[in-house]
């Protein structure tokens, strides 16, 4: 059976999953999509999602409001506490994406983002194939519903169900 309509979802709609260090609009899903799932992100002031990688998943992201520090590429070395001091071997470092900046991440290629700033940052989205990111971001944003400092444990147990190896913490004010 072939689709005869498309999907339109108007500014302000979509289902949202929310805590205090995240803001999630899902925007189209795996029922709708084939290829990504797609999210507005309302990154608060002083959340870092910790430098991550994944063998599967691609991802895009559009910042569309507010300044995010980004990293996208594998640093000569990986430590453990702090990505934004990483240099990769052909000397790129972390940048502040500011909007209209597109970052794009293949599958194996380790990347972050943080809002460094005492604004909120509004980000386009994308991860492919669905539904991981979907029911990820679901269950994490269940274990950081109740504010505080994560349960590191539990997060990366989450992330290891879906194809994410963390290499620094997700921290969050």
């Amino acid at each position: 059976m072939t689709a005869t309509e498309g999907l339109l979802v108007p500014p302000g709609h979509g289902r949202v999953v929310e805590t205090p260090a995240q803001h999630v609009t899902f925007k189209v899903t795996g029922t709708h999509s084939r290829t990504a799932s797609t999210f507005e992100v309302l990154v608060p002031p002083g959340f870092d999602v910790g430098a991550h990688v994944h063998t599967r998943s691609e991802e895009l992201f559009y910042v569309l409001e507010g300044e995010l520090d980004v990293l996208a590429f594998e640093p000569r070395v990986r430590t453990p506490d702090n990505w934004r001091t990483w240099e990769s071997s052909s000397g790129r470092r972390v940048v502040r994406a500011t909007p209209g900046t597109v970052i794009v991440v293949p599958p194996g290629c380790p990347h972050a983002f943080a809002n460094p700033t005492e604004t909120p940052a509004k980000m386009f989205f994308q991860a492919s194939p669905p539904p991981d990111h979907e029911q990820y971001f679901e269950e994490l944003l269940e274990i950081l519903r109740d504010g505080g400092p994560p349960d590191q444990e539990a997060i990366e147990k989450l992330r290891a169900r879906y194809d994410i190896e963390q290499l620094t913490p997700l921290k969050h004010r």
